[in-house]
């Protein structure tokens, strides 16, 4: 009896876990755009949601069976982000300021693939240089260390556009010519 109640309980921990990464999965695909593909994942997440609870419902008087449903759904949440996070779909826009006097950021963006547009600002403590780098989500994380290894100091702020229309170096990056 305690062997079928520890293998209920692992069970149910693992269909929710799976349930709720499919969930989290399909609402990102959804606001990325992806309709057809998050309605496939919904079809095979309702599927599992039906199988797990159903679980937890036959035996709703077996407090471990709830508790392991609560723990799968929190563990889900966090396995969810991660696959998102290795998916990393769609584009992000980078925008950076730097003092710009003895360096040039966006020579050395531009010659790894990177699409840079400048312009000249006003800070407080004087003149600046005004970056706006927009890169697949994919290589975020690389043109964060870049910039911060050409320039320790510079202000980095990024945001996930909505719409991308034009632009030369779009069409290149869709194309996969970004420098790796």
């Amino acid at each position: 009896m305690l062997h079928n109640s520890i293998a209920m309980v692992i069970i149910i921990l693992v269909v929710n876990i799976v349930y709720v990464s499919f969930s989290t999965t399909r609402m990102i695909l959804t606001l990325k755009g992806y309709r057809y593909f998050a309605a496939f994942v919904s079809m095979i997440e309702v599927v599992v949601y039906i199988i797990g609870l159903g679980l937890v419902l036959d035996r709703l008087d077996q407090i471990q069976n709830i508790i392991a449903y609560a723990l799968g759904y929190g563990i889900g949440v966090m396995v969810g982000m991660k696959i998102e996070e290795k998916l990393a779909l769609g584009y992000i826009t980078v925008n950076v300021i730097t003092k710009g006097d003895d360096i040039d950021l966006p020579k050395y963006l531009r010659d790894n693939g990177y699409g840079v547009t400048t312009w000249n600002a006003q800070g407080l403590e004087g003149d600046r240089m005004a970056l706006q780098v927009l890169t697949p989500r994919k290589y975020e994380l690389r043109l964060y260390q870049t910039i911060k290894t050409i320039d320790p100091k510079a202000f980095i702020i990024a945001y996930e556009p909505k719409t991308i229309y034009g632009g030369f170096w779009v069409k290149a990056v869709k194309r996969g010519k970004l420098n790796q």
